[in-house]
């Protein structure tokens, strides 16, 4: 059952929105509200799976308040309502789940609510079974080096180096062999020369004939080929 929470000024909107919902029987609504403030006090606090979140609302808007729950620990996904179809692009630029337009079709509604829920078992499932070190030789020892720590790995040359908060490590073993060590796990192979872990990656940006940019948390960008686009779909949501 996901927890539910609706952003929107207008009351009419949210008792459709919440009708809706709860028809799904997949739901519970913890809690819903008018305003920027109240919302992101009550979110802070109930800390709901998935915010409903109209844009254009009275003196506001949605997509700050969706910048402001990027900040919380756990981060809600997000899916915005709204009448306004020109802001799915910035929508989608800050995480979103789904856009969904004004006015509400419940099977559209029971789609994004099946979808956020594959989505949050996937994300169990890699969490419930991420092993908390990894070991890999280096010139003749075994070291363990703790998966938490590891930003990216990359293949070049023959050789495969892992990169850390503070440190790369070039080793033997190749990036094949690193992404079965680390199978079911938050790591995500994007490129035939890169594996990635999903919990650092700070943006995603649309690049040429359906490919991507991947920004890390300390910068690095790395490319996603259309190999692996669907997969990274399915894991961050997007």
């Amino acid at each position: 059952m996901l927890k539910v929470y609706i952003v929107d000024d207008e009351p009419l909107a949210r008792d459709e929105l919440r009708y809706l919902l709860l028809r799904s029987k997949l739901v519970e609504i913890t809690g819903e509200a008018a305003s920027f403030e109240e919302a992101l006090e009550q979110i802070s606090a109930y800390q709901p799976d998935l915010v409903f979140v109209d844009i254009e609302m009275t003196d506001q808007n949605g997509l700050q308040l969706a910048k402001r729950l990027q900040e919380l620990n756990p981060i809600p996904s997000i899916v915005f309502a709204t009448a306004y179809d020109e802001f799915a692009l910035q929508a989608f630029d800050l995480g979103a789940s789904d856009y969904i337009l004004k006015p509400f079709d419940e099977k559209r509604i029971q789609q994004t609510i099946e979808k956020i829920i594959l989505q949050k078992t996937k994300r169990n499932h890699a969490i419930s079974t991420n092993p908390k070190r990894i070991a890999v030789s280096l010139e003749g020892r075994i070291l363990l080096i703790d998966c938490d720590s590891i930003l990216y790995m990359t293949s070049a040359d023959g050789k495969c180096t892992i990169f850390t908060d503070n440190q790369a490590y070039t080793i033997s073993e190749t990036l094949t062999m690193l992404e079965k060590k680390l199978s079911g796990s938050m790591f995500l192979r994007v490129h035939r020369s890169y594996l990635v872990n999903v919990e650092h990656i700070s943006e995603i940006e649309p690049w040429f004939n359906s490919t991507y940019n991947i920004t890390m948390k300390n910068g690095v960008k790395v490319p996603v080929s259309r190999t692996y686009v669907k997969d990274l779909k399915e894991l961050i949501g997007f």
